[in-house]
C-alpha cells in the first residue's frame, strides 16, 4: 500500500470541502489583536471560537508573570520532572490546585489531552471495566484504548443507562471506573453529574469528571459543575485544562485520595513528557488567582452567553442545548455549515465549524464559545452576522430547541 494510498481517507475529506472558499485548516490568524478580535486575511476579525472563556490571554498580571518567569527560569524545562525535576513553580501550583479544592492530592501536565491520558493509563489495567459517557472527548476514548481496560459507552447524560450499563458487569461494577464530563465542548450541554455519580457509587464504583470546560465557568468558586452539584467530596478524580480558563498550556488532576501521587511513578506521560515552561506555568497561577479573587469576570461571561444565546434564538437558529458559554447552533449538512462558516468569516466572525465525526449525533456544527472579554457591542456584531449569513442560504435556520 503506498503513502496515497495510506492517505486516502484525509485527503478525501479535505476535498469535500474544496467547493467553499475557505476551510479552518486554512485559517492562519496573522495578528492576535485582544482576547476577542485578531487579523484574518487583513480583516479584523471577531474571535467566537477559542474557548477564552474568561477572557484573561491579554490580561496584565498573567502577562507579567509569565515573562517573569521566562527571565528568571528560562524558556522552557528542557525535560520530564522525574528526569529534570520539578521547578518550584511545579510544584507550588500543585498546592495551589489541591488547597484550591480542599483535597490532599494534585498533579499537573503538560497539556489537558496528556492529563486524561496520563491519569487513565496509569489508574488502568487490562481487564478492568471503564463505563463512559458517549460523547467523551478523544484523550479519554484514547487512554482507555491505551490501557488495555475493557471500556463501553452509556447514552450521552442518560443515568439510568449508566445503571443499566453497569447492572450488566454484575460483579465487576465494584471497583469500575465511570467517567464523564462537566460542561461538553461540542454541544455546550451540561452533565447530570449528581445522578451519575448516585449511580457510580450505588454500585461502588469510582467516579471520574474532566472539567476542562466547565472549571472557572460553574460553580460558586469558579470549581465546576461538580461544586454546583455539591459532590466535590464524592468525586475520585477531577481533571482539567490550563488552555481554556486558565489562559495558559497544560493540565490538572486533583483527588480526595492521597495515593494519587502514586501516579508520579507509573503515568508514563507524565514521567516521558517535557514538563510545562515556566512562562506557562505563572500564567496558569495568575490565572487561577484571578477566578479564587474575581468572580466577577464569571458574571461577565454569563451575562454575554445570555446575550447570545437569545439572540440566536430570536433570528430562529436551531440551538443543541440550553443557554451555557459554548452555543452550538445546529446545520442541517456539512456543505451547509461549510457554506454557513464562509458567510459568517466574510462578516468578520470566526466561528468553530465542526463536522462528523467530531460533531456528536451525525450533527454539522457551527461553534461558539463565548468570552467574558466579549463587549455587548461585539456580542451585537455577531447576531448581525448570523442574520446576514441566514439571508443567504434558505436552509439554515430551523426551530430553535427549548
Amino acid at each position: 500500500m503506498s503513502i496515497s494510498d495510506r492517505f486516502a481517507e484525509l485527503a478525501h475529506i479535505r476535498d469535500s470541502l474544496g467547493a467553499v472558499e475557505a476551510d479552518p485548516s486554512r485559517i492562519v490568524m496573522e495578528k492576535i489583536l485582544s482576547p476577542t478580535e485578531a487579523l484574518i486575511a487583513g480583516k479584523r476579525t471577531i474571535l467566537v471560537g477559542t474557548n477564552n472563556y474568561l477572557g484573561l490571554t491579554f490580561e496584565p498580571e498573567l502577562l507579567d508573570a509569565a515573562c517573569a518567569a521566562m527571565h528568571e527560569q528560562g524558556s522552557g524545562t528542557t525535560g520530564s520532572r522525574m528526569a529534570n525535576g520539578s521547578f518550584a513553580g511545579h510544584a507550588a501550583l500543585e498546592r495551589d490546585f489541591a488547597e484550591f479544592y480542599d483535597v490532599p492530592s494534585a498533579m499537573i501536565f503538560s497539556t489537558g489531552y496528556q492529563t486524561n491520558l496520563g491519569l487513565l493509563m496509569a489508574i488502568l489495567r487490562p481487564g478492568d471495566k471503564v463505563v463512559l459517557d458517549s460523547h467523551s472527548h478523544a484523550c479519554i476514548y484514547d487512554g482507555c484504548r491505551i490501557s488495555g481496560a475493557d471500556f463501553l459507552a452509556f447514552r450521552h447524560n442518560d443515568p439510568e443507562d449508566l445503571r443499566k450499563r453497569l447492572r450488566r458487569l454484575g460483579g465487576d461494577a465494584e471497583g469500575a471506573l465511570v467517567i464523564a464530563e462537566g460542561l461538553y465542548s461540542m454541544l455546550g450541554d451540561i452533565a447530570p453529574l449528581a445522578d451519575l455519580c448516585a449511580v457510580a457509587k450505588e454500585y461502588g464504583a469510582w467516579f471520574m469528571v474532566d472539567e476542562a470546560h466547565s472549571f472557572g465557568v460553574y460553580g460558586e468558586r469558579g470549581l465546576g459543575l461538580c461544586e454546583e452539584a455539591g459532590i466535590l467530596d464524592q468525586v475520585d478524580f477531577i481533571t482539567g485544562t490550563f488552555s481554556k480558563s486558565l489562559a495558559s498550556l497544560g493540565g490538572f488532576c486533583v483527588s480526595r485520595h492521597p495515593e494519587m501521587q502514586l501516579l508520579r511513578y507509573g503515568s508514563r506521560p507524565y514521567i516521558f513528557t517535557a514538563s510545562s515552561s515556566p512562562a506557562n506555568i505563572a500564567a496558569a497561577d495568575a490565572a487561577l488567582r484571578a477566578i479564587r479573587t474575581r468572580p466577577e469576570i464569571k458574571d461577565k461571561l454569563w451575562a454575554n452567553a445570555n446575550r447570545l444565546y437569545d439572540g440566536l434564538k430570536g433570528l430562529g437558529y436551531e440551538l443543541a442545548s440550553t443557554v451555557s458559554p459554548v452555543i452550538a447552533v445546529r446545520v442541517p449538512s456539512k456543505e451547509e455549515g461549510a457554506r454557513l462558516w464562509n458567510a459568517l468569516l466574510d462578516e468578520g466572525v470566526y466561528v468553530n465549524l465542526v463536522l462528523p465525526p467530531a460533531a456528536p449525533d451525525s450533527a454539522a456544527l457551527l461553534r461558539c464559545s463565548l468570552s467574558a472579554a466579549h463587549s455587548f457591542e461585539q456580542i451585537d456584531a455577531i447576531l448581525s452576522a448570523f442574520k446576514a449569513a441566514s439571508a443567504g442560504s434558505d436552509r439554515a435556520v430551523g426551530a430553535s430547541a427549548h
